[in-house]
């Protein structure tokens, strides 16, 4: 290569390598004090794709862990008006007990009673009311499920909670069919004593007179009779303390004779005649011990399934609780049906109810979908313990006669229960649900995290050993340009 001054191609290839290290000196100090490795586009495109992506990601996983602690903390505002419904009701179950005392009782202490009730009501429906969360009603039934009776003929009460079938609870009818209808316990037919008539004496028994009176045990109640009594006597007797006994008398003829038959007053197999007697009155002297049998209903309702509104069927029970008729039915998730002696014999399906049903939905996810329903119920008296005697609710709950006191005990047991179960169905949505949601997002949020960091932080060892590999260049670059720019000099020595 010859001499030449205008053009250095030493030194521009100098300044050229010491350009390209000064440039990598400057990325690595602003990856350093940034903290990131990619910090505009052209330093990673397929990276920066990547990395805002988990970003955006991230993000929204942290908002759904924010609106899951949100949820719960709604669902603790409305279990919190629950428990104190249940100690209302607690309340009025005690009073109802207190009501049913008549052997002590008198007017003033009942009508007492009866007051305090009306005041527990009233709370009642006032918390139902008036229990929000921001300005989101909570128990007045926007959030929850609504069921109303439209077949009053067959059907005396019903009770539909947020859950069906083991699925969500949707807007729609329901229709029941009875499979297997309740029946009463009896005590009639062949084998009986006989009568010639009801007005005949009972020691004319089976077309004798060796009767002589005796004793009648029906389900623990002793009756005694005498031979002179007649067998209209021994009926009066029975049906004296059927409210005790649950046990009715009445008369048959047939064939020339009469009989005495038994009848359970309630239906259902947890109600049963259990009879023995001292001599041949009724049915003899072994005794006898019947039970009647519990309705068994198909129900349809609407529910969600997989996304989409559909019908669901579930079979109700009737005397799943040791006091429960036969014709109320029940599924295992609460919800109830009350038969009518006319229902309990329909084979066919009839719609008997509508549902409107709220609830409310919760984004617990990162992504578009990931959502989830709770329904928080509708506890107004009117819909608590309203499938214990058909067209009684809490919301007419009165003490103030005995049958009436009788009735508050069951429909506060019934209530009670309604309330627990809901209860219950929150604070499993709570645990489940949301607090699970919460505990492996925060794992999700936890590991997408490192993969951004991997993608998008500097790695500040490898980076501090380019800077110093690249400082170490600049500065021989800058010596090595400073003596390419001194070579032209050598030309002079030619024009000497």
């Amino acid at each position: 290569m010859g001499l030449q001054i205008n053009t250095n191609v030493t030194a521009l290839n100098a300044l050229r390598n010491l350009n390209n290290v000064s440039n990598a000196v400057s990325s690595s100090i602003e990856k350093l004090s940034s903290g990131l490795r990619i910090n505009r586009a052209a330093d990673d495109p397929a990276g920066l794709i990547i990395s805002e992506s988990l970003r955006a990601q991230i993000d929204g996983l942290n908002q759904a862990i924010s609106n899951s602690q949100d949820a719960t903390n709604l669902i603790k505002t409305a279990e919190g008006g629950l428990a104190e419904v249940n100690s209302l009701l607690r309340n009025i179950r005690q009073l109802s007990v207190h009501a049913s005392n008549t052997g002590v009782n008198d007017i003033v202490a009942v009508q007492a009673d009866q007051t305090q009730i009306n005041s527990a009501v009233a709370s009642i429906d006032r918390i139902a009311a008036n229990t929000q969360f921001g300005t989101k009603h909570l128990l007045d039934g926007s959030s929850g499920i609504t069921a109303a009776v439209v077949d009053t003929t067959d059907l005396g009460g019903i009770f539909i909670g947020g859950t069906f079938g083991g699925v969500a609870t949707q807007n729609g009818t329901v229709q029941a069919q009875v499979n297997n209808a309740a029946t009463l316990a009896g005590v009639s037919g062949a084998g009986l004593a006989t009568y010639a008539s009801i007005n005949a004496s009972l020691s004319n028994v089976n077309g004798t007179t060796i009767g002589s009176g005796g004793l009648v045990v029906i389900n623990g109640q002793t009756i005694s009779v005498s031979g002179s009594d007649t067998v209209q006597t021994l009926i009066n007797k029975i049906n004296n303390v059927a409210t005790t006994t649950g046990v009715g008398a009445g008369f048959v003829v047939a064939n020339g004779s009469g009989a005495i038959t038994l009848t359970q007053q309630n239906y259902g197999n947890n109600f049963t005649i259990n009879e023995s007697e001292s001599s041949n009155l009724l049915i003899g002297t072994t005794g006898t011990l019947v039970a009647g049998l519990n309705a068994t209903v198909t129900v349809v309702a609407w529910g969600l399934v997989n996304g989409a509104t559909t019908t669901v069927v579930s079979t109700f029970t009737g005397g799943r609780a040791s006091t429960d008729s036969g014709l109320r039915v029940t599924d295992t998730y609460g919800n109830s049906l009350l038969l009518t002696s006319a229902g309990n014999l329909t084979t066919a399906a009839k719609t008997v109810s509508t549902v409107t049903a709220g609830s409310l939905q919760f984004q617990v996810g990162g992504n578009a979908g990931q959502v989830v329903n709770a329904t928080l119920g509708n506890i107004r008296t009117v819909n608590l313990g309203n499938t214990t005697i058909a067209g009684k609710s809490l919301s007419v709950l009165d003490v103030t006669t005995s049958t009436g006191a009788v009735q508050g005990i069951e429909i506060a047991d019934e209530a009670i229960s309604q309330v627990s179960q809901l209860r219950a169905n929150l604070g499993a949505f709570q645990k489940n649900t949301l607090e699970s949601t919460v505990r492996y997002l925060g794992v999700s949020v936890e590991n997408l995290s490192a993969s951004e960091s991997q993608i998008r932080d500097t790695n500040v060892a490898a980076e501090v050993v380019n800077l110093t590999k690249n400082q170490i260049l600049q500065q021989a670059g800058t010596s090595v340009l400073a003596q390419a720019n001194s070579a032209p000099q050598q030309v002079l020595s030619l024009l000497k």
